[in-house]
């Protein structure tokens, strides 16, 4: 792309490009000449907006969460196990299993992250917290039982959510695989065991 043309919000082009790049082809391709060369950018653009590679991966992941909350489940609405299975679904197969790859693959972005956003697994984390709140209302509303240990079981959904996920050869599982999984962690807190 010839210089001086100027490119209409730079960033969330950049951004969907690493996204793009991600799920096609993992994080050991994710460089930033593969992101401008998907973004149809020349090379000087991301350095223009970012210090460097990582500090454009970080302001990608911090995009990322901040996209999660709009996919939460609304409590007291429809049946749990649906409403998990669908926001597990949202939040991995979206980008986010090929971004926590990432973070794992690149140790400067995840001491820049650990910076930002403290400990834990960025996305995973922000993912966990929206459904512990989720699980603490149903459980407020009597759908969940009195006793349930939702701290447990916001963070099995989140890790069985990300193994079943995880296998970017044979592709997502089937929504009844979700279902079954959700199911089986829900089977101690539901109100009718």
């Amino acid at each position: 792309m010839p210089t001086g043309v100027h490119i209409q919000d730079a960033r969330a082009q950049l951004f969907d490009a690493a996204e793009r790049v991600l799920l096609r082809e993992g994080p050991h391709a994710l460089t930033s000449r593969a992101v401008t060369t998907e973004a149809g950018v020349a090379k000087g653009v991301l350095h223009r907006h970012f210090p460097d590679f990582d500090g454009f991966l970080t302001e990608l992941v911090l995009d990322r969460i901040a996209r999660l909350p709009s996919l939460g489940p609304e409590p007291g609405v429809g049946e749990i196990v649906d409403n998990l299975t669908e926001f597990l679904s949202a939040v991995f197969t979206s980008v986010a299993v090929s971004i926590v790859a990432l973070i794992t693959f690149r140790d400067d972005l995840r001491r820049r992250l650990r910076a930002v956003r403290g400990p834990g697994v960025p996305l995973a984390s922000e993912a966990g917290a929206l459904l512990r709140q989720y699980l603490r209302d149903e459980r407020e509303l009597g759908r969940l039982a009195a006793d349930a240990d939702i701290d447990t079981v916001a963070p099995t959904l989140i890790g069985a959510g990300h193994l079943i996920f995880a296998d970017r050869e044979s592709g997502p599982p089937s929504e009844d695989a979700v279902r079954r999984m959700v199911r089986t962690v829900l089977a101690g807190a539901t109100t009718d065991r």
